[in-house]
């Protein structure tokens, strides 16, 4: 018996010694990286295979948790491999790896130091310098490992290799300090030792001088790198900067323009010398001229740095910068004496003059160019050599320069006009866009004159589209000098409406008339008293002649009782046009802005008081809809309240409906209205979210919670409707992590939630999680129907996303006709305003008359962006279908493609991966799309293919 009892104790304590060896098991079915890494190095019988295998290990993902044994196995292998390649790619890898997520690279930093000490390859050093300043960039905490890079970067900086000491002094840049001194270094002269501490600065600028050119356009960089960091440079490195200007080689010279530009805004007021001469200068000033001297650079790319660095230099003095549109050389590039000076010299030389001109036996100096100089040569039209460079990039450059610094100097802008007029016949189409959309920057500075007047009206010949449209924005927001010059662009913008009819759009822009002077008559304008004229052109001079009499008040007096009717009937019929007059008794329009905003407000306050009449709801609705036609500065707001009331609407019937006190099986028709009622109400608050533009984040929240009940309700009309634990189940936990999330995002905007659906939600959620499925169905019910209705308070400014298809006009009986199986292509013109994103989320939907549907992406150099809150759709789309036997209508529209979680972070992939880099993004995350635009219809006529 003592036997048995002895060997069952035995067996019990095998059992318990055996537990962990089985959990042990257990955790090495999952593969180890290291293990697998370790394995395969194992196999290579060469260098080739064993690069082989960290190729193919370089493509896959690492687990933080994996990093440190990985990196153990390389490191293992790097010791015992003597070929450079394999090392010189191990070193790669732990750079990379070093930037896994999760990983602490801070236990590897000893290893990669001491891979420094016994390396002899120049290369494999060099990128172990780089996985270094990897591995310091992510410890940017830890001032001992800090300091240890740092120190073996001013230790390999005497490297004789050129890429070991352009990593050092990366390294410097990105890690280096000017708060601590680098480390003392030590001078033996004859007879005593002094030592002195070096900062970075200085030992960067060193290699300033470097034998190779790369040495130096690395120096520069690092120190860029320092200013980036938010350290103050020393302005003793300007003149070395301004030495490395006339570098031989391309990169050093734009590595120097930049450092230039760099202490100009550093130092702006300090005063340098001009070499040669007794005067002194602002270092802002002496730095402009420099750089205007590297706009005639042998090289287009420093050329093209140089225009656009220039346009930055706001502080540079006025005569400066004018000298910049005058090729002649100033004073011959002295500075003038004065009369005092000039006599005194003449005393001091000790002759006399005949006394028939003043000084006419002086003797005469020897005019030496590099000399005394206020300013360099090179800044002496400096413009003028910009804007007629061979390279169009150059000219661009130029061209937006002028545009910055014009902007901030109404003088150097009147001046630089005729330099940008000129720019509209440049060869290159993209130069003439640019030069347009600068001159309608600057437009508040400028006057046209008749000369350039006639420059600018040419280019409405122009076949470009995208030329002419942004020339119609121009002559929006630019004045003329002389009555003259209105006529001239009133008929030239008339011819432009005959022979390019689709430009209509662009022509009756609001403000087209702006730069009309106030002294305009209307017996000045012939149009208005033709007796037959054109509609088009009547009603495009009506249009312009309604916004002048904006600005000029006396002009509603000269008009006669039919110009009134045709004013009542524009702004009604075309009030993005048309602008509010103050004529007859009509009030002026800052009361009706004012007045409209305090309508809004005031009917959600009502509303919220009156819940229970819905007629009141129902008017609301319809007189919201109508203001937003009437008045367009309201629009995005008057359709915003009025689309949340919609919605407040369509749940208050439902809630009121009879399927709530009858039995489930007579609710079938009842059932289908709410249901639906339910869809309707979630494609609402989906457009409440992302049609509309600036809205806060406590409107948000409140359309969430619309949402939420729109989702509460289609929960109970399943769980009434239909059997099967299983969905209701499914569709419950969706709905509680709905709730739990918009906790999460919403949490400071709850105080404004009282009495609310969410609120009762929040306060019943314990109860709701452990309850089952028709439990909660039943609290959702009650829930719903006893919540109250939120006020929505509107903010500053709403913008309301639209489109309009200009092309194709969906007016045309003739149908396009093309053979069957084969694609017709089909151009689309549209208009998008105040879309965020365009790019991504506007799609273009093709309905055929069967029901199929075809979603085309436009490319993203489809959209163009005439001005601002404007962008401009031009592509085309193909259409195929079957043989058909009669012409038939294709519908066409823009859609808006929306996702719940495009605001939420989204999951980054594994930074050390580069296999994963320039993959195209997936389209699974759109949920679903809105309507943008009013569908177009297209006649087709797919013909059968002949035989």
């Amino acid at each position: 018996m003592a036997f048995l009892i002895k060997f069952l104790v035995f067996l019990q304590q095998v059992s318990l010694e055996e537990v962990p060896a089985a959990a042990k098991k257990l955790r090495l079915t999952k593969p180890s990286k290291s293990a697998a890494l370790h394995i395969d190095l194992c196999k290579a019988t060469s260098p080739t295979d064993a690069l082989q295998y960290l190729l193919h290990f370089a493509r896959k993902p690492v687990e933080a948790e994996s990093v440190e044994g990985v990196v153990r196995i390389l490191l293992e292998h790097y010791y015992k491999e003597s070929d450079n390649s394999v090392r010189l790619k191990i070193a790669s890898l732990l750079g990379l790896l070093s930037k896994t997520q999760g990983f602490a690279p801070d236990c590897i930093v000893d290893d990669a130091i001491n891979t420094l000490n016994n390396e002899k390859s120049h290369q494999v050093l060099a990128q172990l310098l780089g996985t270094l300043l990897i591995i310091g960039t992510q410890l940017p905490d830890k001032i001992a490992v800090i300091q240890r890079l740092i120190d073996v970067a001013c230790k390999h900086l005497s490297s004789t290799y050129f890429g070991v000491r352009n990593k050092c002094l990366q390294l410097l840049g990105c890690l280096g300090t000017v708060d601590k001194p680098l480390s003392k270094e030590t001078d033996a002269g004859p007879g005593a030792q002094t030592s002195h501490v070096r900062d970075v600065q200085s030992v960067i600028s060193d290699y300033f001088q470097d034998q190779d050119p790369r040495v130096r356009t690395a120096a520069i960089k690092a120190m860029l790198q320092l200013h980036e960091r938010g350290m103050k440079i020393q302005q003793t490195i300007y003149n070395q900067a301004c030495k490395l200007l006339s570098d031989d080689y391309e990169q050093v010279r734009s590595a120097a323009v930049q450092m230039v530009w760099v202490l100009s805004q550093l130092y702006p007021e300090s005063i340098v010398p001009i070499p040669s001469s007794n005067e002194e200068i602002r270092l802002v000033d002496d730095s402009f001229g420099k750089i205007c001297h590297m706009v005639s650079d042998g090289s287009w790319v420093v050329r093209v740095q140089a225009a656009k660095l220039l346009g930055s230099m706001h502080q540079v003095s006025p005569h400066f910068l004018e000298q910049t549109l005058d090729k002649k050389l100033m004073s011959d590039l002295r500075r003038k004496r004065t009369a005092h000076e000039r006599a005194k010299e003449l005393y001091a030389s000790g002759e006399f003059s005949s006394g028939r001109r003043w000084a006419d036996d002086a003797p005469k100096e020897k005019v030496d160019t590099s000399g005394v100089n206020l300013i360099d040569s090179g800044a002496c039209g400096a413009f003028v050599h910009g804007l007629e460079d061979e390279m169009y990039e150059v000219r661009i450059s130029a061209v937006e320069a002028l545009c910055s610094l014009a902007q901030s100097s109404p003088s150097f802008a009147e001046k630089c006009l005729d330099f940008l007029v000129d720019m509209f016949n440049d060869e290159i189409e993209e130069v003439r866009l640019q030069s347009i959309h600068v001159l309608r920057q600057i437009s508040t500075h400028i006057t046209l004159r008749e000369d350039q007047l006639d420059t600018v009206l040419a280019v409405l010949e122009d076949s470009s589209r995208d030329i002419r449209e942004a020339l119609h924005e121009l002559l929006c927001y630019t004045n003329v000098s002389t009555k003259d010059c209105i006529q001239l662009a009133l008929l030239e913008l008339l011819k432009n409406l005959t022979k390019y009819p689709t430009d209509r759009n662009s022509v009756w822009n609001p403000i087209l008339i702006c730069f009309c002077p106030p002294s305009i008559q209307m017996s000045e304008v012939p149009w208005c008293s033709a007796p037959n004229p054109g509609a088009a052109d009547y009603i495009a001079v009506l249009v312009l002649v309604f916004n002048a009499a904006k600005s000029c008040p006396t002009m509603p007096a000269l008009f006669s009782d039919h110009t009134f009717r045709h004013y009542a009937y524009l702004r009604d019929s075309l009030s993005h046009l048309v602008p509010h007059l103050r004529v007859r008794n009509l009030p002026a329009l800052g009361s009706v802005r004012f007045f409209y905003y305090y309508f809004l407000e005031e009917i959600n306050t009502f509303i919220k008081d009156m819940f229970a009449k819905m007629i009141l709801i129902c008017v609301t609705y319809r007189d919201l809809l109508r203001l937003g036609e009437l008045q367009t500065e309201l629009a995005g707001s008057a359709d915003f309240c009025a689309t949340y009331l919609h919605c407040q609407l369509l749940l208050t019937k439902a809630l009121q409906e009879k399927l709530w006190t009858m039995a489930v099986p007579l609710c079938l028709k009842q059932n289908a209205k709410v249901s639906t009622a339910a869809r309707q109400i979630l494609d609402e608050t989906y457009k409440l979210e992302f049609l509309y533009s600036g809205l806060e984040t406590q409107q948000i929240a409140t359309i969430h919670n619309v949402r939420l009940q729109a989702k509460a309700l289609q929960l109970i009309l399943m769980a009434r409707s239909k059997r099967g634990v299983d969905r209701v189940l499914g569709v419950c936990e969706k709905f509680l992590q709905d709730v739990e999330s918009f906790q999460r995002l919403f949490m400071t905007e709850l105080p404004h939630f009282q009495d609310s659906f969410v609120e009762k939600l929040l306060e019943l959620m314990p109860r709701l999680t452990a309850c089952k499925p028709l439990d909660l169905v039943k609290i959702l019910q009650t829930t719903l129907r006893q919540s109250r209705f939120i006020h929505l308070k509107l903010p500053e400014q709403i913008h309301r996303a639209s489109a309009t298809i200009i092309e194709p006009t969906g007016e045309s009986d003739n149908p396009l006709k093309f053979t069957s199986g084969l694609v017709v292509a089909l151009d689309i013109d549209a208009t998008l305003e105040h879309v965020q994103d365009p790019q991504t989320t506007v799609k273009v939907q093709v309905l055929y008359p069967d029901g199929q549907s075809h979603i085309i992406h436009p490319k993203p150099g489809d959209f163009r962006t005439p001005g601002p809150g404007r962008v401009r759709l031009i592509t085309q789309v193909y259409l195929s279908h079957s043989a058909w036997t009669e012409a038939c209508q294709v519908e066409v529209r823009l859609l808006l493609a929306y996702s719940s979680s495009s605001s939420k972070p989204s999951a980054s992939k594994p930074v050390w991966n580069e296999s994963l880099d320039g993959l195209p993004t997936s389209e699974s995350c759109i949920e679903g799309t809105i309507h943008l635009s009013k569908p177009v219809n297209v006649f087709i006529m797919p013909k059968p293919a002949r035989r």
